[in-house]
């Protein structure tokens, strides 16, 4: 029976900073290379409203003990090779560009491990934790860091072929299947995971506990937070590394095309987080608007409840308008108002009383059935139809706005959503 062999470590893990101080000063640091904008850089780390300069520690903070960056012209092999003297500063900066995206996986994949090995594997943490409250703190990051370290070995390995890069994203691009499986996932739970770190801020002895894992030397003062935030930025700072090595290629180059395909893979991964990140939201949204609807009047109609929550609705706006009735007596007619609450979705219209934080159901419909027009150029009032409403029949509503533009504002919106509709109806048939 022949021996298993030994699993192979990363050269360069022990090496680099945390990425918490990595990403802070690549982000804060004078741009060596004229392609590297710095506000460029900050606006696309923000993704699905996260905004993640706010979690790290300031630069006060950094240790500058372990904020060291190793670059590709001090590697002992590049300098015994004799290349700095020949590259142009083209090359070399393409060369340095390249050699990023290793160090910074490597820096990456440390503090992977204190991730999972300090915080997530500690007993007298899990102690203190459920398992639901286990699995959403922590996710999947033992899976996103496994698969850092197969990416970041591969890039090593090819380093070890040739100390000059010729190219790396070939590699990017296999590792991309593996990627999407484990960044997804962990990006959409971000939103449940910030709500559970703030559930236990409750929690004294989780608490004690987390104080006493943060103040570990390895940790070099980065709080929990930061450490679950490494997917997230990662996945975003990947495709700015890329576009990097991208335009430091001369357009001749045969390895153009597949960077260029490497990049659009990886801004494809962010933006299925961005996306189910965004769905979550808005399901979060509905479950949320649900318990607190009451379907009363409009029971006696249907067999149950409206079911709101579906994959595919969201709320498009909310607001409250005067419903205007002319009210007759035997010495006057006048008019009466009285408030009524609307809730555009982008498949229909909600239209109910709220009395404090609940919504009394009057009536709805679906957005195809709904129309709306002002009665007359910059009027406060306007008509809203419905042909068909929850009985089945029609329903008239003349309903007033504040000022000119929340009335107009109705009015378009209404309307985008109606044609919109109309628009997938017509595709569907």
């Amino acid at each position: 029976m022949s021996e298993l062999l030994p699993k192979r470590e990363s050269k360069y893990i022990k090496t680099q900073p945390l990425y918490q101080n990595y990403w802070f000063q690549s982000t804060h640091r004078t741009p060596a290379k004229p392609t590297q904008d710095a506000s460029v850089v900050d606006v696309t780390l923000s993704l699905a409203g996260f905004v993640v300069s706010s979690i790290l520690n300031t630069s006060s903070q950094v240790s500058r003990k372990d904020s060291s960056f190793m670059l590709w012209r001090d590697v002992p092999e590049v300098k015994k090779s004799g290349l700095l003297e020949v590259l142009t500063t083209q090359e070399h900066q393409h060369q340095e560009a390249m050699f990023e995206v290793i160090t910074s996986e490597a820096s990456y994949l440390r503090s992977l491990t204190v991730a999972v090995n300090h915080f997530s594997k500690s007993p007298e943490l899990l102690d203190t934790l459920t398992p639901t409250e286990r699995h959403t703190l922590f996710s999947n990051i033992l899976e996103v860091k496994e698969a850092s370290e197969r990416f970041l070995l591969d890039l090593e390995e090819r380093l070890e072929e040739n100390i000059f890069f010729r190219d790396i994203s070939d590699i990017v691009l296999r590792h991309c299947i593996d990627f999407r499986r484990v960044y997804v996932p962990y990006v959409t739970n971000q939103m449940y995971q910030e709500k559970m770190l703030q559930q236990l801020a409750l929690n004294d002895e989780f608490m004690q506990v987390l104080k006493k894992l943060e103040v570990k030397p390895l940790c070099q003062r980065q709080p929990l937070k930061s450490f679950l935030i490494l997917p997230f930025q990662r996945i975003t700072r990947m495709k700015i590394l890329l576009l990097n090595i991208l335009t430091l290629m001369s357009p001749e180059c045969p390895m153009l095309e597949s960077v260029r395909r490497a990049a659009e893979a990886i801004e494809e991964i962010v933006h299925a987080c961005n996306e189910n990140v965004k769905m979550m939201r808005q399901i979060e949204e509905l479950v949320s608007l649900e318990k607190r609807l009451e379907f009363i009047n409009t029971k006696v109609f249907m067999s149950k409840s409206l079911p709101l929550i579906s994959q595919t609705r969201f709320l498009v706006k909310e607001g409250e308008l005067n419903e205007i009735s002319m009210t007759e007596s035997r010495h006057k007619t006048g008019n009466t108002t009285k408030p009524i609450y609307l809730h555009l979705f982008n498949d229909f219209l909600l239209l109910s009383r709220r009395e404090e934080d609940r919504f009394s159901v009057v009536d709805y419909a679906r957005i195809s059935r709904v129309t709306i027009d002002c009665l007359e150029a910059k009027s406060l009032v306007f008509h809203l139809w419905l042909s068909e409403n929850h009985k089945g029949t029609v329903r008239n509503f003349v309903l007033g706005a504040e000022n000119e533009s929340e009335a107009q504002e109705w009015v378009d919106v209404i309307g985008a959503q109606r044609a919109g509709s109309e628009s997938r109806n017509k595709r569907r048939s």
